[in-house]
């Protein structure tokens, strides 16, 4: 059996966009009936959140669209740009902060934007809902991980990356 394929997304805090992306992420490999072949996290830019659960309004979205979640924030370390395949930011920032703290040499992971395998917005960032009053931007941050994780997917089952 080959190694498996490692994919870990990543935003600035760790309690939005990417535990929804790693979420979404999850359920799509488990549809596609590759979840075994697949390890999957997601962890932050910035250490002010580690180890808190995503932002209530981040659960409920997942608990609406049944994407269960038990991961708490974490930030990035030198040693995840090894271990992982892709790494994926939500936003330029992150991938600006993502390329400044790879290790000399970048590291073995491939640094993607997550937004560039939204079939519908080639290269949009995913919406930061974080200072939104009510819950209506995570649903759109949730739609946004599906489009996308859905088109990483096809792009890799087709060898494209």
């Amino acid at each position: 059996m080959s190694e498996k394929k490692k994919a870990l997304f990543i935003c600035l805090g760790n309690i939005c966009r990417s535990p929804i992306a790693e979420a979404v992420f999850l359920k799509a490999i488990d549809t596609n009936g590759v979840a075994d072949r697949w390890e999957v996290d997601s962890a932050a830019i910035g250490s002010w959140h580690v180890g808190r659960n995503p932002d209530h309004r981040a659960l409920a979205t997942m608990k609406k669209h049944d994407l269960p979640y038990k991961n708490k924030a974490r930030q990035i370390t030198k040693a995840d740009f090894e271990h992982y395949d892709y790494i994926f930011g939500m936003d330029h920032e992150n991938i600006s902060d993502l390329k400044e703290r790879a290790p000399n040499g970048g590291g073995k992971a491939k640094i993607l934007l997550l937004g560039e395998f939204d079939p519908q917005r080639p290269g949009a960032i995913i919406r930061d809902p974080y200072y939104d009053s009510g819950s209506e931007g995570f649903e759109e941050c949730y739609v946004q991980c599906v489009r996308c994780c859905d088109g990483f997917l096809a792009k890799i089952q087709k060898g494209e990356i």
